[in-house]
């Protein structure tokens, strides 16, 4: 887990958004298991990855629906960690206007409905929030232009709520990834080309993998991190400095 063990979560309550396929959400959710916190997961299907049936606490939830977002938080409790994984890509679909919007719904407004409806748990618990940027959100993406939008204002809204709800203990940060291995990468990965150029542009020459994102937000979550809000970190193997 790339070191993801030395931060210890022993009996927090975490909830990763959009964790239910083979991604950085899952990867994020079973590193904080590893660490001793009580891990809740969602994602938009019926059920998670055949591999982490049974590991956490699962609830489908669609996070365009303001209803359901609102039912969920009014169930849970208690909650001090909140990661904002959900969303959506299609390369080379995103000018269709009406997928456009889709994309925006599910990457902003959606990571923004968790926020808000988590807002008094986070507040109760002091807690961190985590939002999914992507290296997207500081160059453009011509063939992922709904994406790179969505990404953006992400990096955007993470400065804002770190602005809005410092006075509530509330840290705020995010993480910018690169090219993953992961399933929503599969169809981009088949063109080998597209696959070449990257390892070729990224300066440690190689994607990256699931596991290197997750140990950066157990840091950014941990005290190690307690005097950063509002910040963004690349995790890209160097793609966006070339």
């Amino acid at each position: 887990m790339h070191g993801s063990c030395d931060f210890r979560f022993d009996d927090a309550r975490v909830l990763v958004v959009g964790a239910s396929r083979a991604g950085i959400g899952a990867a994020i959710a079973r590193a904080f298991l590893a660490s001793g916190a009580l891990v809740s997961i969602t994602g938009a299907e019926s059920e998670p990855a055949e591999e982490d049936r049974g590991r956490f606490d699962y609830t489908q939830l669609d996070v365009t629906d303001p209803d359901a977002v609102s039912a969920m938080a009014a169930r849970t409790q208690r909650l001090d960690i909140l990661v904002n994984c959900a969303a959506i890509t299609s390369r080379g679909e995103e000018m269709a206007p009406a997928f456009f919007e889709r994309v925006v719904n599910v990457n902003l407004h959606g990571t923004f409905r968790m926020a808000e409806a988590f807002f008094p748990h986070l507040k109760a618990a002091k807690g961190v929030l985590i939002n999914i940027a992507s290296m997207y959100a500081s160059f453009g993406s011509p063939r992922n232009p709904a994406y790179g939008a969505s990404k953006a204002a992400v990096a955007q809204l993470t400065k804002s709520l770190a602005i809005a709800w410092a006075p509530d203990g509330i840290r705020v940060n995010a993480v910018a990834p690169g090219f993953i291995v992961t399933e929503q990468s599969a169809r981009s990965r088949t063109d080998p080309v597209h696959v070449a150029n990257v390892s070729a542009r990224t300066p440690m020459g190689r994607w990256g993998q699931p596991d290197d994102i997750a140990a950066p937000v157990l840091f950014l979550c941990s005290q190690a991190a307690g005097f950063m809000t509002g910040t963004c970190l690349a995790i890209d193997g160097g793609y966006s400095v070339v």
